[in-house]
């Protein structure tokens, strides 16, 4: 039994190393209203063993479909980009962000903002 174990422990260790490169989001979002006035300039992170949650407010199209937001991996940035509205109505929308990403990146870029991401342990 304890040779199963071993085998078994060995077996995770050595393919738990070969990770690839990857970056995974979820939204949530909220509609806060038809119009953009009176959106909050609060910008909330919360860092767990999972990644990193962003909370904000941002004005976006007021027919704005989650799948049309897009994520990537730029050297040590992970970029996130919301559709533009480009002349449609726009609306005001709570959005929390969730950001799962290997190796650690340290900025994360949401449209054309960065914010740096404080890293410990590295």
């Amino acid at each position: 039994m304890i040779k199963f174990l071993a085998i078994v422990f060995v077996f995770l260790t050595i393919s738990s190393c070969d990770r690839q490169p990857f970056v995974e989001h979820k939204i949530k979002s909220e509609r806060l209203g038809d119009h953009c006035s009176g959106l909050s300039n609060s910008f909330k992170v919360t860092a767990n063993f999972g990644g990193e949650r962003f909370e904000f407010d941002k004005c976006l199209p007021a027919d704005f479909n989650k799948d049309e937001v897009s994520s990537e991996r730029r050297g040590d940035t992970v970029q996130v980009n919301f559709p533009k509205a480009g002349g449609k109505a726009t609306s005001g929308y709570r959005i929390i962000l969730d950001i799962d990403s290997y190796p650690t990146y340290r900025v994360v870029t949401i449209d054309d903002e960065s914010y740096n991401i404080s890293v410990t342990g590295n």
